[in-house]
């Protein structure tokens, strides 16, 4: 797939918050437009056709969320991101999810371990 991850623009935030709703994560759209406008988001852009297929909010150096249109789930989308994110944060990436998001974050090479909240884990990118 023919893929651009760059930093989201003021003009990304509705489809931005589109892409996280439609993962049903939880995002304050007030919150996602503060960190757009620090350069705290990333997009991941099809080069085929201009359309944003998945989005990385971070808080510092941890992913807060991250999402992918569900058609082009499975096909690297999700790694591009992180691995933007790795390049341009200053410091170790985290993340915290649940057990269902788990493979992701193993394939990549998180080191993960539970946290105190059941079902939720904590991973750090080595």
């Amino acid at each position: 797939m023919n893929l651009a991850v760059r930093e989201a623009t003021p003009n990304d935030e509705a489809d931005a918050m589109f892409l996280l709703d439609g993962a049903m994560l939880e995002a304050d759209a007030e919150t996602v437009r503060r960190r757009i406008e620090s350069g705290s988001v990333l997009v991941a852009e099809s080069g085929d056709d201009g359309r944003l297929v998945g989005v990385c909010v971070l808080n510092g150096t941890e992913i807060a969320q991250i999402a992918v249109r569900r058609q082009r789930r499975g096909r690297g989308v999700g790694s591009e991101l992180v691995a933007a994110a790795d390049a341009r944060v200053d410091g170790t990436v985290t993340a915290e999810f649940g057990d269902r998001v788990r493979p992701f974050y193993e394939s990549l090479g998180f080191e993960i371990r539970e946290t105190e909240n059941e079902g939720r884990f904590r991973g750090v990118l080595r």
